[in-house]
């Protein structure tokens, strides 16, 4: 039988990850309802392994998935059709990765972009103007895809200390989302970021080198990485070496 969901004012602090729904509940890996989205509430859930997904209709939802999916970025499998959209990509032009240049609008095209099985969207204006006040605190980034002066593609993440937690992506042209996310996973590697949380499983993730870990492991590799230094958001061209070999075509 499904237990009592706990209820959150704004400001409270949230229960142990171990009272969350297992999977004998209808909604494994839910925590808790209510509280705010505010900038605090947000970095509160976040250091402490809890991300909100909810949607239309639905009170804030809070979540602690047990298994967590991971991207160990050193676990990162960049199969031969990507790399050749990278090289490509690395060596034109008129092609560049930009990390904060416009959050709101990749969001915002996140928020819009379709989910296969899935009708609406868990980006909700309410969320989307939550993360945007997380951006200006300087604790949400966007990296994104640019393609002949066009935002062709992106993704915006959640960073504490050097602990990093992927989101959403949309692309507009081919292979655009995937070359900010292998953009991201260059940035984590140069900047000793060693894994972004992906929250729950998919084909897609572990077909990247995605892995599931126990909740109580990926607590624990939390609260070392969290006080640590965040690093600096901006991305330049050397970081593909993290991938790539060799400096770029003339």
């Amino acid at each position: 039988m499904t237990r009592p969901l706990l209820w959150l004012r704004p400001g409270d602090a949230f229960p142990p990850l171990s009272t969350a729904w297992t999977d004998d509940d209808p909604a494994a890996g839910l925590l808790a309802a209510g509280g705010s989205l505010e900038v605090r509430q947000l970095m509160r859930a976040y250091g402490s392994g809890i991300f909100p997904w909810f949607s239309e209709g639905q009170p804030i939802l809070w979540w602690s998935p047990d298994p967590r999916m991971v991207l160990r970025t050193a676990d990162f499998r960049l199969h031969r059709s990507l790399r050749k959209v990278l090289q490509a990509f690395r060596d034109d032009a008129g092609c560049e990765i930009r990390i904060d240049h416009d959050f709101a609008a990749t969001i915002k095209a996140c928020a819009s972009a379709p989910r296969a099985g899935q009708n609406g969207t868990w980006i909700l204006p309410d969320m989307v103007n939550a993360y945007i006040a997380l951006h200006r605190a300087g604790h949400a980034h966007s990296v994104e895809t640019w393609i002949d002066g066009e935002l062709a593609g992106g993704l915006y993440c959640v960073n504490v200390g050097r602990a990093v937690f992927g989101e959403s992506m949309f692309a507009r042209r081919t292979d655009a989302s995937k070359i900010a996310l292998s953009a991201l996973v260059a940035f984590c590697r140069a900047q000793h970021v060693d894994m972004i949380d992906c929250q729950q499983n998919t084909r897609h993730l572990a077909s990247l080198g995605a892995a599931e870990m126990p909740r109580g492991e990926f607590a624990a590799a939390l609260a070392d990485r969290t006080p640590k230094p965040a690093p600096r958001w901006e991305f330049t061209p050397v970081y593909w070496r993290e991938l790539l070999p060799g400096p770029p075509s003339a």
